[in-house]
């Protein structure tokens, strides 16, 4: 049994992964933006261990899921599912002036990352739009760039291969990956995705509880439990942690070596 959570549980895959691994007897530690979302969530899992509330939109509330997490003991593994799309036509700005995609999609993440005790398996949601990503971190708060939801989104994607390159090389005895699940029927998706919905949750959960020698391993990248390739660009240790130093200087958490 394995003590599990999950960002973004509320709905989709997140929700999808939550109760394969709570039927499979899991520990699993659901996440919700709110405490209203958080109470409907627990309605629907109550065989749920808990659920952590915070809007990852806010470094402030980010810290809070921190806490409560850490304050539920040493985890088994972290899923980091929650992000928002690519549909936001316009630049939308937290109360800390970071833009609303890159606060959730890619700083969340690394906080998150910082602040909750390391777990043995760390899983970071992307998505085959990576490919399109701008590896130059020079203005990932668009401030230069007129505003592109679809390259935003693309970037955050690319941010989390990053994150979890960078992550495996500095944690040794942590697995850290990321995944594509697909184009998927979600909110997020939309509901023309031409990809399997039942395979898109497979790959999480397998990296967060099996003991495949094939699924403990570390800085790779996976698509329906399997490894596929990725922009070449993620492989640079030298970028990988110039983008752990700018989410250490943007949110002044470092990541603990």
């Amino acid at each position: 049994m394995k003590k599990v959570v999950i960002t973004g549980s509320t709905d989709g895959l997140g929700l999808m992964i939550a109760t394969a691994l709570i039927k499979q007897g899991h520990q699993v530690v659901l996440h919700a933006r709110n405490h209203e979302k958080a109470t409907r969530l627990k309605a629907k899992l109550p065989n749920a261990w808990d659920v952590v509330v915070g809007d990852l939109s806010s470094f402030e509330a980010t810290t809070s899921v921190a806490d409560q997490v850490n304050k539920l003991g040493h985890m088994d593994s972290v899923i980091h599912n929650a992000g928002v799309g690519y549909r936001e036509s316009r630049l939308i700005k937290t109360k800390e002036g970071l833009p609303h995609v890159f606060a959730i999609n890619s700083l969340a993440p690394y906080v998150l990352t910082c602040l909750i005790q390391p777990p043995e398996r760390l899983i970071y949601t992307s998505s085959g739009l990576h490919n399109q990503g701008e590896p130059d971190l020079s203005d990932v708060k668009w401030q230069k760039r007129a505003w592109e939801g679809f390259q935003a989104y693309s970037d955050s994607t690319l941010h989390n291969i990053l994150l979890a390159f960078g992550v495996a090389r500095h944690w040794p005895n942590v697995y850290a990956n990321a995944l594509e699940p697909g184009w998927v029927a979600t909110k997020m998706g939309g509901s023309s995705a031409p990809d399997s919905l039942t395979d898109a949750p497979k790959t999480q959960e397998w990296l967060a509880v099996s003991d495949d020698a094939q699924a403990k391993v570390s800085g790779k990248y996976f698509y329906h439990k399997a490894l596929k390739s990725h922009l070449r660009a993620a492989d640079d240790p030298q970028l990988q942690d110039a983008y752990l130093a700018l989410c250490g200087e943007i949110s002044g958490v470092r990541l603990p070596k």
